[in-house]
């Protein structure tokens, strides 16, 4: 199963629980409207009409309660992944930091990270849980937070941790994180009513008159647990969906790393120590159960959001026997794992081997290729994506780090080679954030981006955005003018140019309002012929020197998408900006038509045989527009 049909599956899975929910708060109403019409038939002195008038009204404050409560527990959690985490008691890992462990982890997410194409998340670890668990959460890529109990980081090796962070980025990739904030608001919502009940419950017992008073505190014993049996469902279908999406994840994890032993280690831990995944903050982890890496409350049965630990062990080890579980927790209870005194033994440093191909190459790929590599990193994706995290120099690594430096470097990135653009940019630098930035970003460039490798160019940017996006609101407007002016300068925007501007916004305006962003789209291919046309001869034109070739590259492209169609070749003269009003309408197709688009547009770069790195970097900025993320480099090891 691919990135596309993988979306495809949490496109039915949401409809599903939206189905399956709205039919328990259809239950719940059914069953107070039942309540209602007792207690008003009766009265005598009420009409049929009016008892019907009066069940309308009941309904329908029954609804906007449930309404209301899921939409402000959902609209408390709109910063995204962070709030979640945060009020998990997450404690946010620095990217100074020392500690060994927490290097370690920031190092695992930052090589998912660069290897499957996405921003680097943010990264919490909670400190006073013993036992091994994480997740995942947020809206998009742009906003998603990992967090990872500090029992995780002293009980796995790297192998295992790396598995679990593996696990949690499938369900950031798969599209689980908004499903599972939905599920938060709406259980949230049929919670409400077993409160109304409560409330109804306390007000009887203080009320007047001793047979009202009986009446309403009877009331509001069936609103009660009318409420609590909606409860009881509701938590039978969070947890049917999210049994599925686990297994969905650890299948995708493997995939992602290509080894089981990582992953599985990690599920023995779990079921052999002592501590297993149980998290202390019982209350709050009864409310994120379905999206934690493993049972953090210690549900069974019809409520379980995960499947039992064996069965997910045997998954991975058809072999493994439950007496094999038995003989590791014997003797880890006297010999508990630490899981960096593991690595030392194994020799595991996450040391990189290997160079970076020369920066003039080019690289041989197909449509089917590229469209199976969106976000599904193979092992010699996690390769390279060591070997570039290593080639970034530590003083770059360290700037992109800082709150107030990123800026800087963001612009150094985009400075021109020719000196006298140059000296325009940097007035332009100076007269929107001062002269010393200026000088400071000129410095940079001169020192240590003029002989950059072009392939580390957007990692190294997509490791800037996270900490860019931190800034104050007004403070973010004006560096994004700065970097527009730097940008615009000469009149000509260049690809690179182009892909760091567009990817740059794209982080800002998810991470700024996330809870705003869409996930799946439902738009067809043959409504979005005019857009199609110009993506991909704006993408034939720039990948190709000339005319002939890219109107070739644009036939090629039109082939794989729109076969049946005579939509002439014309590029705009404005070049790759003439793309900004194409992209909204591309991004809400459907995931089965994003992947013949993708299909497409590596069809037409690719026409001449090869791809250069200004290509894979358009390339890879089309795919993150649509939320289709691809690894840094596409050829196959």
């Amino acid at each position: 199963m691919n990135f596309f049909e993988r979306q495809a599956t949490a496109r039915r899975a949401s409809l599903r629980l939206v189905f399956l929910f709205a039919f328990a708060v259809l239950g719940i109403v059914c069953a107070i409207d039942l309540l209602a019409w007792g207690l008003l038939s009766l009265s005598d002195e009420r009409s049929s009409f009016d008892i019907g008038v009066n069940i309308v009204l009941i309904s329908l404050l029954v609804i906007a309660a449930i309404g209301l409560a899921s939409l402000y527990r959902i609209s408390s959690l709109r910063g995204g992944g962070s709030a979640i985490a945060l009020q998990m008691g997450g404690v946010p890992v620095s990217e100074q930091a020392r500690d060994p462990q927490l290097r370690r982890l920031r190092n695992v997410v930052e090589e998912i990270a660069i290897a499957s194409g996405v921003p680097m998340p943010q990264v919490y670890v909670l400190e006073q849980e013993a036992g091994i668990n994480a997740f995942a959460a947020g809206y998009t890529t742009a906003d998603a937070a990992v967090a990872v109990t500090r029992g995780a980081l002293e009980r796995l090796d790297r192998d295992e941790l790396q598995g679990v962070i593996a696990h949690e980025f499938s369900h950031i990739l798969n599209g689980d994180m908004r499903l599972n904030i939905r599920m938060i608001g709406v259980l949230f919502g049929i919670l409400a009513v077993a409160l109304m009940g409560r409330a109804m419950l306390l007000h009887g017992r203080s009320g007047g008159r001793r047979r009202e008073a009986d009446v309403m505190v009877l009331v509001a014993l069936v609103v009660m647990a009318i409420g609590y049996l909606g409860l009881f469902f509701a938590r039978m279908i969070k947890a049917s969906v999210s049994r599925s999406r686990e297994l969905l994840a650890d299948a995708s994890a493997v995939q992602f790393t290509r080894q089981t032993a990582g992953l599985s280690g990690a599920l023995k831990k779990i079921a052999g120590l002592h501590e297993g995944a149980k998290l202390e903050r019982a209350e709050d982890a009864e409310e994120v159960s379905h999206m934690l890496f493993g049972d953090g409350v210690g549900l069974g049965g019809l409520f379980a959001t995960h499947p039992p630990l064996l069965q997910r062990i045997q998954a991975l080890e058809p072999g493994f026997r439950a007496d094999q579980l038995a003989q590791l927790s014997l003797r880890w209870r006297t010999d508990p794992p630490n899981g960096l005194e593991e690595d030392l033994r194994r020799g595991l440093s996450g040391g990189a081997t290997g160079v970076l191909p020369p920066a003039g190459s080019v690289m041989q790929v197909s449509p089917p290729m590229v469209a199976a590599q969106v976000a599904q990193p193979h092992p010699d994706d996690y390769r390279r994506a060591d070997i570039i995290a290593a080639s970034l120099h530590e003083s770059l690594r360290a700037l992109a780090a800082q709150r107030e430096d990123v800026v800087t470097l963001v612009l150094a990135l985009l400075l021109d080679a020719d000196v006298a653009v140059r000296d325009k940019q940097h007035a332009e630098i100076a007269a929107r954030l001062g002269r010393d930035r200026a000088v400071m970003a000129a410095a940079l460039q001169e020192e240590h981006l003029a002989d950059l490798h072009p392939m580390l160019r957007l990692p190294l940017a997509s490791l800037c955005f996270p900490v860019l996006c931190r800034r104050p609101r007004q403070e973010m407007s004006r560096v994004l003018d700065a970097i527009h002016a730097v940008i615009n300068t000469d009149a000509r925007v260049s690809v690179f140019e182009y892909c760091l501007g567009t990817l740059l916004r794209m982080q800002l305006r998810a991470s700024l309002d996330p809870s705003r962003q869409p996930q799946f789209g439902r738009r067809r291919i043959a409504d979005s012929r005019s857009e199609i046309a110009m993506l991909l001869a704006v993408v034939a034109r720039a990948g190709h020197d000339t005319e002939q070739d890219a109107l070739r590259a644009y036939h090629a492209g039109m082939q794989r998408v729109l076969p049946r169609e005579a939509i002439g070749f014309g590029v705009p003269s404005e070049g790759v900006v003439a793309l900004e009003p194409v992209w909204p309408v591309l991004d809400a197709l459907d995931p089965n038509a994003k992947q013949l688009l993708v299909e497409a547009v590596t069809a037409a770069v690719s026409r001449d045989g090869s791809i250069r790195v200004a290509e894979v970097e358009l390339l890879r900025t089309v795919c993150a527009v649509l939320h289709c993320p691809l690894p840094p480099m596409l050829e196959r090891g």
